[in-house]
């Protein structure tokens, strides 16, 4: 015999089989595919610009590392003639 359980069971099952169905037709529709391509662009574009300040960002690192460098080497020389 069939009691609430089981019935419940089947209907949760038999409604995410439709839920499942109707996502992926949504999902795979042409409104869909150009949102992707878009968001996808989008993505494209945010990465060329984060890839430009990380390159500006290691440039300047390495101005700073240079110029440390040298004053380092200005003070060692001055404490060599004292």
């Amino acid at each position: 015999m069939w009691d609430i359980l089981k019935l419940k069971k089947a209907g949760i099952f038999a409604g995410g089989v439709l839920f499942g169905t109707a996502g992926v037709k949504l999902l795979s529709s042409k409104d869909a595919k150009k949102a992707y391509t878009n968001c996808t662009a989008a993505v494209l574009r945010a990465k060329d610009c984060v890839m430009k300040t990380a390159t500006l960002v290691q440039e300047n690192a390495e101005d700073i590392l240079a110029e440390a460098k040298q004053i380092n080497e200005e003070r060692a020389a001055k404490e060599a003639e004292t």
